[in-house]
């Protein structure tokens, strides 16, 4: 099982699993959303991106929440981040898992005020209302700009671990998330 957790040398299999099937998740939801506000509308290749981008979004808080709660359970067996840099580090994690749980909650408390409620994978969550509930929808006009902060962070995440750790300190930090 040892080599299921994190160690203080590397990350485990659930980690690195979660990290990088998230990471693909992450590029498609991104791509949809770009592809939305590219193309122009009833164009059937941002219709299809379009049509998984809200199930892959919950999909992707689900899969948040349990990365969150194996990251506390390995918290102290994680590699450690030290100086300046490293908290750095730990405040940019901390910004971008923040975000990866606001984004889509807005978005959830959004629907619960809508007409057309929520669904997932078929499955009803919220029925529409009959009214919609204004201070509730409210909340989705920040969903998509904090979005696109949070895939921003995301990009100087993959900036500080190919061009710093991995290109100039040579620290063996990527190496940790890939081996």
């Amino acid at each position: 099982m040892s080599h299921l957790q994190d160690s203080p040398d590397r990350y485990g299999l659930v980690s690195k699993a979660l990290h990088w099937g998230m990471a693909l998740l992450f590029a498609a939801q991104f791509l949809s959303a770009g592809l939305r506000w590219a193309l122009p509308r009833d164009h059937p290749v941002r219709d299809f991106f379009w049509s998984y981008h809200v199930d892959l979004g919950l999909t992707l808080f689900l899969l948040v929440m349990i990365r969150g709660l194996w990251g506390l359970i390995n918290l102290r067996r994680r590699p450690t981040h030290s100086g300046l840099i490293g908290r750095a580090a730990v405040a940019g994690h901390l910004m971008v898992y923040a975000l990866m749980v606001i984004v889509p909650l807005v978005r959830i408390i959004a629907a619960a005020g809508s007409k057309r409620g929520l669904d997932y994978l078929g499955i009803p969550i919220f029925a529409g209302r009959d009214v919609e509930v204004k201070w509730l929808t409210s909340f989705s006009e920040w969903h998509g700009e904090m979005g696109w902060i949070l895939g921003l962070l995301i990009l100087g995440h993959i900036a500080m671990a190919v061009g710093w750790h991995h290109l100039i300190k040579r620290d063996g930090t990527l190496t940790r998330m890939t081996r």
